[in-house]
């Protein structure tokens, strides 16, 4: 059989080349058709507002699945795990256009790395054209990518919860910001739960966007006893997690019109609060039905016009704090950090092996 020619995919005033433009990247659904590499990269382009108001000037990880997505595929769980079919790619691939721009981050561990940069949307194009489906933005900016501008809050619904679920508690959650002073945007995760952001100004660092999200993780609980911000799964239940730590440094969300590697295709959605409160399944946003939705705009289009201060969740955590709450866990690959608990699940602690810093002693 010969080969597919290449195809040429207009984005912006650049053409960018795309190989093998007939793979298979989605296979067909009961709901959706087949979708290609080449429909992958024109989604892009059908989407390049809004996506590039997610990436732009941004540190971005790519999601790549260069053989597209099948049952039983997997994503890499470490940079030695080489069987999976997906994997990230946390810096500039080999090969990369002179166009694509990169910028330096620093990870937890001290590392650092030239990772890309969206400036323009011929860039997330070439992503799509290296299999890259889910785009991963850091929430900084290159000018400054030790302090923050967004706020994160992702909430994810545990097993005997469901999305509907999630959208109650994400309607809570606005209800809060607003209580606070803070403006905020709804999204489907492309899966099961809803992400909520808040432009924050870029004054404080990972830490404190951390403590913020903990603060107000532990608010949406004291209000409703169906969201919880254990960080042990063992303790969760059948309640809505409030992932705190998706704002470490170094931790990533999909992003505003992402694709999911999931079948049908489907996308991470920003939506209107209203509009939110309607769904109730977020697969019919997908890559067939989301590009008509740009036409009559994009409901994040104002998201960067106002930034808020984190100080209304910042007192919150003091008062939490002051009142006898405590620093909560950290992912397995960080550093032990301050004041954090032990890192070993409640049902296997035995109290004498740890001292009161969480530390373990020595001996035991």
């Amino acid at each position: 059989m010969a080969k597919t020619a290449a195809a040429m995919v207009q984005a912006g005033d650049r053409e960018v080349r795309v190989s093998s433009p007939d793979r298979v990247i989605y296979e067909a659904t009961e709901r959706t058709g087949e979708v290609t590499k080449l429909m992958v990269a024109e989604y892009v382009v059908a989407v390049g507002d809004g996506l590039m108001r997610a990436l732009r000037e941004r540190p971005t990880a790519l999601e790549r699945w260069p053989s597209g997505v099948r049952e039983g595929f997997r994503l890499a769980t470490g940079p030695r795990d080489n069987d999976a079919e997906g994997f990230y790619q946390k810096r500039v691939p080999k090969g990369a256009p002179d166009y694509l721009q990169s910028v330096g981050i620093t990870f937890p561990s001290g590392r650092t790395a030239e990772e890309i940069c969206p400036t323009e949307l011929a860039v997330p194009v070439w992503c799509a054209q290296m299999g890259a489906l889910t785009f991963h933005p850091w929430p900084v900016r290159r000018a400054d990518v030790d302090h923050p501008d967004e706020l994160r809050i992702d909430l994810d619904p545990q097993p005997g919860t469901t999305f509907g679920d999630a959208v109650r508690v994400a309607d809570l959650a606005r209800e809060l910001f607003e209580e606070l002073g803070l403006r905020a945007h709804p999204k489907t995760s492309g899966n099961r739960g809803v992400h909520v952001y808040v432009r924050i100004e870029p004054r404080w660092e990972f830490t404190d966007v951390r403590h913020a999200a903990i603060a107000f993780g532990r608010e949406l609980a004291r209000r409703d006893d169906q969201v919880t911000t254990a960080w042990w799964k063992e303790e969760r239940g059948e309640r809505i997690f409030v992932d705190f730590n998706q704002n470490n440094r170094d931790r990533t969300i999909a992003s505003a019109y992402s694709l999911r590697p999931l079948p049908g295709a489907p996308v991470s959605t920003p939506m209107t609060w209203d509009e939110l409160a309607g769904v109730k399944d977020p697969r019919d946003f997908n890559l067939f039905t989301v590009p008509e939705r740009m036409a009559d705009g994009d409901p994040w289009a104002s998201i960067d016009d106002e930034s808020f201060s984190l100080q209304p969740l910042l007192d919150l955590w003091d008062e939490q704090v002051a009142d006898g709450a405590s620093e909560l866990n950290f992912p397995p690959d960080y550093p032990k950090m301050p004041g954090e608990p032990p890192r070993v699940q409640p049902s296997k602690k035995v109290a004498e092996h740890w001292d009161e810093q969480g530390n373990r002693v020595e001996g035991t």
